[in-house]
């Protein structure tokens, strides 16, 4: 049977290609050097020049620590992946960090475009829902929880060597995890997103330069998006078609492609550590002005976002504080 095909299949006759072995190696060290400038310099700035404390600011440095974590465990993984490494006690503690951390990372860049979602959309009630304090708490609760369901996830696991994909895993474990990793992100980042925007292109009808700024901040949630999708969605779609494959029985040939892309497209969704910059760089207001030591006024464009369009209040000429 085709079935047994896959089944049979072991970590010898699945072996990475020396190709990938080298281009995974040379990518995470590319993502070491650069990831630990920018979050090092992001470090920098939000504890060092950035004083005010708000909700965005807890977010974007909550994401700093997860990425910056991250970053920590790419030396490693180089070496464990180069070296075929079994999972010993240095792996498993590598794999919970790496995937803690990531995970960690894609819910924080969730929780920011719902706290944007939330101040625009619904400015009237966003002190309810908003402050620094409840914004901490849900990013205490985050890593409460991803800690917890990873641990016990990788203490079943029966993989035989590092980072090697445990073929025991139950179906309906492996499509909760995709779901929950990457679907419900997607799914509600999606929605904050186009809301956001279509809320944003019904006040273009204004003055020129408030509908000059209104594009901009337009564009930011555009390029978001883009580099979410760029980094998640081809790990996504790797993972996925493997699971598929693997259920429906394929030749151990076409399981080893899926194995090699889906090794190139971690090393993509990790390069998330550095892209991450470009939200400091455009989401957070503070984090500009102290790095260019500019007035400020200098970009209008991330205190709009910042401050969920203070403009926007329904017909009570009230403002929201961020």
């Amino acid at each position: 049977m085709i079935m047994n095909a896959s089944n049979n299949c072991n970590f010898t006759n699945l072996e990475l290609h020396h190709h990938i072995y080298l281009l995974e190696f040379t990518l995470y060290i590319l993502i070491f050097f650069f990831g630990a400038i920018f979050n090092a310099l992001a470090l920098w700035v939000f504890f060092y020049k950035v004083k005010k404390w708000t909700e965005t600011r807890v977010y974007v440095i909550n994401l700093v620590f997860a990425d910056c974590s991250v970053i920590c465990t790419l030396p490693f993984m180089a070496y464990l992946l180069w070296n075929k490494s079994v999972r010993d006690e240095l792996c498993q503690f590598i794999e919970a960090m790496y995937i803690i951390n990531m995970v960690a990372s894609i819910y924080t860049i969730l929780f920011i475009s719902l706290d944007r979602y939330i101040a625009i959309k619904h400015p009237l009630k966003a002190k309810a829902f908003r402050s620094p304090l409840k914004a901490a708490l849900l990013c205490g609760l985050l890593w409460v929880s991803v800690i917890i369901s990873t641990t016990l996830q990788l203490q079943q696991r029966q993989a035989t060597f590092c980072f090697q994909k445990d073929t025991a895993t139950p179906a309906i474990l492996t499509l909760l995890s995709l779901f929950f990793v990457f679907t419900l992100p997607l799914a509600t980042l999606t929605f904050c997103s186009v809301e956001i925007i279509r809320n944003l292109k019904r006040r273009l009808n204004t003055s020129s330069l408030e509908e000059k700024l209104i594009h901009k901040a337009i564009y930011v949630i555009y390029t978001n998006m883009t580099v979410f999708l760029i980094c998640f969605l081809p790990a996504y779609l790797g993972v996925l078609t493997r699971f598929i494959m693997e259920s429906i029985g394929v030749t151990c040939s076409m399981i080893q492609v899926m194995r090699n892309f889906s090794s190139v497209t971690r090393c993509i969704a990790t390069s998330n550590c550095c892209l991450d910059s470009i939200c400091y760089y455009f989401v957070t207001k503070e984090f500009q002005e102290a790095l260019f030591l500019s007035k400020p006024s200098i970009d209008k464009t991330n205190q709009i976002l910042r401050t969920g369009l203070k403009k926007s209040t329904i017909g009570m000429g009230k403002k929201v504080t961020v």
